[in-house]
């Protein structure tokens, strides 16, 4: 199977899940870049960021459109990660190829758990510090790995900011948009080194499969999608880890 058609067909899965899980799909971005693509940890990192930013910037017109994005709090939360993300993006570009391969294994690990975890209840009042902690944490997470989050600021944004499901799954988009940027404006000479003839094609199915995953989440159920998602990070997360390791 050729370069291109592998880099269409694991852009259509990325995006298939982000859009039908509303956050989490791009975390398999960075694996399918390493194992599939042949790019390494560092380069898969980067080019991740752009397909994340690309793919949740296109997906935020959608919600926003929707009236599912708060644009102030959102804001807030997301300014609290700038610096972590730049920060964390300029210190993953030194990390040994070992160290960011096991990292991503321990966070696709932590998201399955999550996944496989109840909802929990929203809080019954707001703390800014906590907030303002967590959009930090976030905005490193992105940084270092090149994942947009979804996974952990949906979660995030209705337990610490009391949002509501579809409000907090819009909200998240702004944010993970605005991490990814951050973390890219400290990787330019990574990202002019990128094989775009890979990367781009990878971030247009990704962009197309958010769509057809919105729709397929209105006809299966959300809790057997993020069930099946979750057992397919364990894999990857494990897959990863040994190969860290070995």
């Amino acid at each position: 199977m050729s370069v291109l058609v592998l880099a269409l067909v694991a852009g259509a899965v990325v995006g298939l899940a982000l859009g039908a899980l509303g956050g989490g799909g791009s975390v398999l971005a960075v694996p399918a870049l390493i194992y599939l693509l042949g790019f390494t940890p560092a380069a898969a990192t980067t080019a991740s960021l752009l397909i994340v930013a690309a793919t949740t910037a296109t997906s935020l017109y959608a919600h926003a459109r929707a009236g599912h994005v708060r644009w102030r709090a959102g804001a807030a939360f997301a300014a609290a990660g700038l610096l972590p993300a730049a920060l964390a993006g300029a210190a993953a570009t030194r990390l040994p190829q070992p160290v960011l391969t096991a990292a991503f294994a321990a966070v696709a690990a932590l998201a399955a758990v999550r996944m496989l975890r109840p909802a929990t209840a929203a809080p019954k009042e707001v703390r800014p510090l906590r907030a303002a902690g967590t959009g930090a944490g976030l905005g490193a997470l992105t940084g270092l790995l090149g994942v947009g989050g979804g996974f952990l600021a949906v979660p995030a944004l209705v337990t610490v900011l009391a949002f509501e499901m579809q409000a907090a799954v819009g909200t998240s988009l702004l944010v993970i948009t605005t991490n990814s940027l951050a973390s890219l404006m400290t990787r330019t000479g990574g990202a002019a080194g990128l094989d775009w003839v890979v990367v781009a094609p990878f971030a247009g199915a990704a962009i197309l499969g958010a769509w057809d995953g919105r729709r397929l989440a209105a006809k299966v159920s959300g809790a057997r999608l993020q069930q099946v998602f979750a057992v397919l990070l364990l894999g990857v997360a494990a897959v990863m880890l040994v190969d860290a390791v070995v």
